[in-house]
């Protein structure tokens, strides 16, 4: 489908966020947008314009590189490309760029030409982009995810930018797009939801920056009045080259950061950063590189970055095959309400049908409580379903709920298997003693279940060889455990963290036999008695830190 059939399906209402005058500015300095540059030799592309919010301070800079360099017009029919799918939108932009043009010294119809040359009524994301090398791409691509929009375009947008994966916002798609098209040395400088640094719809994003580009610089402006309206996109500045990795400047700021802020931070960005930044609104540092992994990339100011390398540099990863140490989540149903049963409630089944359930409320004080819940369990403790034929009673209880059991996406993949969990049990674990997390909190929260129940998929478990769980409990309890999790967790509303295995795995820790025998002793003790300050203070004399900065 083209991409004109496409944008006739639908007027697609990006929800329009335009970004401040300042913060345009800014990051046309970051990328290197600047009169004293031939921008007249140079492309310049802004995919989704809006009614030109970067246009707008593209055009004027562009005007003045022209006559610096004492070139025309002409010289500058390709020197700009901007998109938007809206004619609204494309129509105002077209008008605003006309009008400056003629300020700046060219007639009516010369400056109407260009600016329709320059402003495209178009899908950035549909449009072929073959042939097209640019030096810079900004701007402030649409927040919506892709189950909000058409399905014709969602299908189309991820068949061409096989990034977009899950339930990924679209402008993981402009970013996709974006990075392909930039000439050697090209640079985006984007400001937009951060969310992608750290969700797993950013993964294939992150890996196609990791393995070909160089994170330049990131500005978080999480509390920043960045945009024309209030939003709630936790924003942040985000510039790439297409280079090898270099040295990344990270900057943190707050509701202070302002256009002054913002000109003294560049004023440090032009040098040669050896010294950490610090002004009103902003702190910023230069690290030595980007981090590499293509998982969630961490979050949080420069020192807090600092330290977290240092960190990762000198202790392993809790999950371990050299400890036995194993990170998990608990057993998924599709169903709970037919799974789960609350105590007094369970159905007459066979013998060892029914296994004892974790449930996140049984770990609300820090002791384990059992609660009582149950599991309906159709696994055999080699793995298989168990056969209803062999389980007349279990059977039966199935049958009464058949149809709410097949309508299940899990039971329509397989629906000789209807009656399965969405997870397997694994029975061992049952036995065997576990910490575990629920997965919402403000703090972190290792809870030592001794052995007996199965945990539910509201909860993740921690089983291993060789520590001691108590003495593991009381590292988990700190401060320097919870500063892993905060660094790469995405977090929700008020602050509470998500402790899912994929950030409970970048938590670093010590081999158990580095740990003396006092310090162990004092971690357990920590644990038993849920004293987190204790456990912090033990905690950092063992990673060999002072504190962990704000």
């Amino acid at each position: 489908m083209t991409s004109a059939a496409l944008a006739s399906t639908v007027e697609l209402e990006y929800g329009e966020v335009f970004t401040r005058p300042w913060v345009v500015e800014l990051i046309l300095d970051l990328v290197g947008y600047t009169p004293d540059r031939d921008l007249a030799k140079m492309v310049a592309v802004e995919p989704s314009c809006g009614s030109g919010a970067f246009l707008g301070p593209m055009t004027r800079r562009l005007c003045e590189s022209i006559r610096l360099h004492g070139r025309s017009i002409e010289d500058a029919r390709k020197s700009l490309a901007a998109f938007d799918l809206l004619d609204r939108n494309v129509q105002a932009a077209r008008n605003l760029v006309q009008g400056l043009l003629v300020a700046a010294g060219w007639d009516d119809k010369t400056s109407a030409d260009v600016a329709r040359g320059w402003v495209a009524c178009d899908d950035y994301l549909l449009r072929d982009h073959a042939g097209v090398s640019a030096d810079f791409v900004v701007g402030n691509p649409p927040y919506i995810r892709l189950e909000d929009i058409d399905p014709n375009r969602a299908a189309e947008y991820r068949r061409r930018c096989p990034t977009m994966g899950g339930r990924a916002d679209i402008y993981v798609g402009f970013f996709e797009v974006a990075l392909r098209s930039l000439s050697s040395q090209g640079v985006l400088g984007f400001i937009c939801a951060d969310r992608w640094m750290r969700n797993q719809y950013g993964a294939k994003l992150r890996t196609m920056v990791v393995d070909a580009f160089s994170v330049e610089a990131t500005v978080v402006m999480h509390d920043v009045d960045a945009f024309d309206e209030v939003v709630s996109a936790y924003p942040a500045i985000t510039i790439v080259r297409n280079a090898p990795q270099g040295p990344s400047v990270v900057a943190d700021t707050t509701r202070e950061f302002d256009d002054a802020s913002a000109e003294a931070f560049l004023g440090w960005w032009r040098s040669k950063r050896k010294t950490a930044f610090e002004f009103r609104g902003v702190v910023a540092a230069q690290l030595p590189e980007w981090f590499k992994s293509s998982e969630s990339w961490p979050a949080g100011s420069p020192a807090r970055l600092r330290l977290l390398d240092d960190l990762n540099q000198r202790f392993d990863l809790l999950e371990s095959a050299d400890t036995g140490t194993r990170i998990g989540i608990g057993v998924a149903t599709g169903a709970d309400k037919l799974f789960v049963m609350s105590p007094g409630t369970e159905p007459e089944v066979e013998v060892g049908r029914l296994l004892p359930l974790a449930m996140s409320k049984d770990t609300t004080t820090g002791y384990y409580k059992w609660s009582g819940h149950h599991l309906i369990n159709p696994w055999t403790e080699e793995g298989d379903l168990v056969l209803l034929d062999e389980h007349p009673l279990l059977a039966r209880y199935f049958e009464q709920h058949g149809d709410a059991l097949r309508q299940r996406n899990v039971a329509g993949r397989q629906p000789q298997r209807w009656y399965r969990t969405i997870d397997k049990v694994e029975h061992a674990l049952v036995a065997r003693p576990k910490l575990l997390f629920p997965d919402m909190k403000m703090t972190s929260h290792p809870v030592l279940e001794p052995g007996g129940t199965y945990p539910h998929h509201g909860l993740y478990f921690i089983v291993s060889e060789k520590w001691d769980l108590r003495v593991l409990g009381g590292l988990l309890l700190s401060k320097v455990a919870e500063f892993f999790v905060d660094s790469y967790a995405v977090k929700m509303r008020g602050g509470t963290l998500r402790f899912q295995a994929q950030y409970l795995r970048r938590i670093r820790v010590p081999q158990p036999g580095d740990i003396t025998p006092t310090d162990a002793a004092a971690l357990a003790n920590a644990f038993d008695r849920r004293d987190v300050a204790a456990a912090t203070e033990v905690a950092l004399r063992v990673y060999g830190i002072e504190g962990v900065p704000e």
